[in-house]
């Protein structure tokens, strides 16, 4: 979908705040970026003011992870250019607070208070991996240790580390936390040869109680970087204190780190993260509308997105964030017109527009083994109906038909006829794991007709 002529920057910078706030943290936010201000300016660039003092620091610090969260509003295409205010004074800025060293771990106040366990969906896909994580934040060093959490990107690794830091911080009687990535510890390490401060840097990380570790796949290739590694995870281990590892592998896929670390990454309990099904998704998205105070004018968008975005939980809650601001910005009502489209520019389809109620009655009635003569008839047995009521469904959210001519395609069926077997589909996909493949697997086959499968 593409972006207006000309867009209204400052009432879209709204939403870009709230997912600021999301991904630094309130108290992060209201500290440095609340002061930053959005002015109109060309249609693909969006014109941040931030004040003289902190400019340097903001934009140093924080500039790319504004521009990530301008883009998952906005798109790519927009691009982000830092000022500051014409009356600015001429003295030079105060100076602002900055890390000891480069790439050193987040600290306590760096946590994001929105990722916490209360916040984390539980399904099929992920309940090992939350209810190890909630037992190692109970238990610092003594339920599962090391725990390696395993998982393609986007599936909930990061949000379980920072609940993990949460909860120690809330209930942990004063325990140390420190988060890093692999690319953090690397660069603190280098950083730390070259000034001659190795002793603090190895006092940072083997004084932590918790130490939560990123991307471990990074290891790969950096000898130097892993034989301290190695070391820092012996320390640890060794004197009761907790690791917690993330990685997109198994550490057995690894193949390029030393045996000996591979090792220890496995004498622990290793957890892996699943793609979420269809109920997981939903539920995702309806608590993020929930928290975010979004106002639907069908809720059926959800389920929509949910159908759609399948493999990917920041790019499922991002398509939600990037429909609220095309919302802001057009003053359209969030209802499966505005979705299709802005998913259709998020995710293009294999075909031109979107399905015929045809081919959703043909792949509905291939994948029962039915006619679509059956399909359409009279008949209320439930061999018949349930396919029926799966295929009105689909219609509703899939294509731009209204209800009456869905009901027409049907065989002459009332508007409430297909209002009645929407509600029945969507209130069974959430609690029935079956129909809920059943409805992936069709939507599939109508939306990528040449993807066949293994």
């Amino acid at each position: 979908m593409a972006l207006p002529a000309q867009i209204e920057y400052p009432r879209a910078w709204h939403e870009i705040r709230d997912e600021l706030r999301r991904s630094v943290g309130h108290s992060i936010y209201e500290l440095w970026l609340s002061t930053v201000e959005a002015q109109q300016s060309d249609s693909d660039v969006l014109l941040l003011r931030v004040p003289a003092d902190t400019h340097s620091w903001v934009v140093g610090r924080y500039g790319r992870i504004i521009e990530a969260c301008v883009a998952r509003v906005l798109g790519p295409a927009v691009r982000v250019k830092f000022t500051t205010p014409p009356d600015a004074g001429t003295g030079p800025p105060a100076p602002a607070p900055a890390p000891a060293e480069p790439g050193k771990p987040t600290g306590e106040s760096s946590f994001n208070p929105r990722y916490s366990f209360q916040q984390f969906v539980i399904g099929d896909s992920n309940r090992l991996a939350h209810a190890a994580s909630l037992a190692v934040a109970e238990l610092p060093g003594q339920a599962y240790n090391p725990l390696f959490l395993h998982a393609p990107p986007g599936l909930g690794k990061t949000h379980l580390l920072h609940a993990i830091a949460n909860y120690v911080l809330a209930f942990g009687g004063g325990a140390t936390v420190r988060y890093t990535t692999v690319e953090s510890f690397t660069n603190h390490f280098i950083s730390a040869l070259s000034s001659h401060s190795i002793e603090q840097f190895k006092r940072t990380y083997r004084d932590a109680d918790v130490l939560l570790i990123d991307d471990v796949q990074f290891l790969a290739s950096k000898a130097k970087t892993e034989e301290e590694f190695f070391h820092t995870f012996n320390a640890l281990y060794e004197t009761g204190r907790q690791l917690v590892l993330t990685c997109d592998r198994l550490p057995r896929d690894l193949s390029t780190l030393a045996e000996r670390l591979r090792e220890r990454f496995e004498s622990g309990l290793v957890a892996d993260i699943k793609p979420p099904d269809f109920a997981t998704r939903l539920t995702i998205l309806r608590k993020r509308a929930t928290l975010d105070h979004i106002d639907l004018a069908d809720p059926a968008v959800l389920e929509l997105i949910a159908t759609r975005i399948t493999t990917n939980i920041r790019v499922l809650e991002g398509a939600l964030i990037r429909l609220v601001a095309f919302h802001s910005l057009s003053r359209r009502p969030i209802d499966l017109e505005l979705a299709n489209e802005v998913l259709d520019g998020l995710l293009p389809r294999s075909r031109t527009g979107p399905p015929s109620i045809p081919a959703i009655q043909a792949a509905v009635a291939a994948h029962f083994s039915i006619s679509i003569q059956a399909l359409v008839s009279p008949s209320r047995t439930v061999a018949i109906a349930w396919p029926r009521q799966i295929a009105m469904h689909l219609a509703r959210l899939l294509t731009e038909a209204s209800l009456p001519a869905i009901g027409r395609a049907f065989g002459g069926r009332s508007h409430a006829t297909v209002v009645h077997a929407c509600r029945r589909v969507a209130e069974q996909l959430t609690v029935d794991e079956r129909a809920a493949a059943t409805v992936e697997i069709i939507t599939t086959a109508i939306l990528d007709p040449d993807d066949r499968g293994d």
